[in-house]
């Protein structure tokens, strides 16, 4: 009684509108799964970014703690402390922003500028400024590498968003939009026969 209660009502404007419908969702859901692709596509490219600055990241990275730790055999820690960094003011960063379906995405680049104290040193010594040296060369590809992970985060947010969407139009919307129009057809159908045998139950009467 309830499964019969939710059947639309079996009319020719029923089924047009049905198979109007049915048309434009499937037209939705094309355009999901070229989304779907093109996210894919752009996920993977972010993540070869995301590789190739963490790649450039390892020799630095590795030589740092070293050059660091001379630096503090030769001044210690409270010497090295207020030993005056490389300044920061000549260097640049860029930004240059993309769109993919209304998502933003971000492109880093930083101009580190020429390397020089912020002030004299009081002793200076060729482990401070080797040590400067090798964290001031982890700045590009951290920041690169930051930039990719945030826009990977985002991607990856928008990509199973739309995968929901397909889903739920691939497994509940359409499958629900067939089984009403499979109903409609079946009952003009059975509406069409009737009719036509009340057409062939006349025609002997009306001899």
């Amino acid at each position: 009684m309830a499964d019969s209660q939710r059947q639309p009502v079996a009319t020719r404007i029923a089924q047009l509108e049905l198979r109007d419908e049915r048309r434009l969702v499937k037209e939705g859901y094309e355009l999901l799964d070229e989304k779907r692709i093109r996210l894919v596509a752009e996920i993977r490219a972010q993540l070869a970014r995301l590789r190739r600055w963490q790649a450039q990241l390892h020799a630095p990275e590795e030589a740092a703690p070293g050059a660091l730790l001379a630096a503090l055999n030769r001044h210690g820690l409270e010497e090295l402390s207020v030993y005056p960094p490389l300044a920061a003011d000549e260097g640049k960063l860029d930004y240059a922003r993309a769109r993919l379906f209304g998502l933003e995405l971000l492109e880093a680049q930083w101009h580190a500028g020429t390397a020089r104290l912020s002030a004299p040193p009081v002793n200076p010594s060729p482990e401070a400024r080797a040590c400067a040296r090798q964290y001031r060369a982890l700045l590009e590809p951290l920041v690169r590498a930051a930039v990719c992970s945030l826009n990977l985060r985002r991607l990856l947010r928008e990509y199973l968003a739309t995968e929901r969407r397909a889903r739920a139009i691939e497994n509940v919307l359409l499958p629900e939009i067939e089984s009403s129009l499979k109903f409609i057809d079946e009952q003009l159908e059975i509406l069409d026969q009737e009719e036509i045998a009340r057409v062939r139950q006349r025609r002997p009467s009306a001899a």
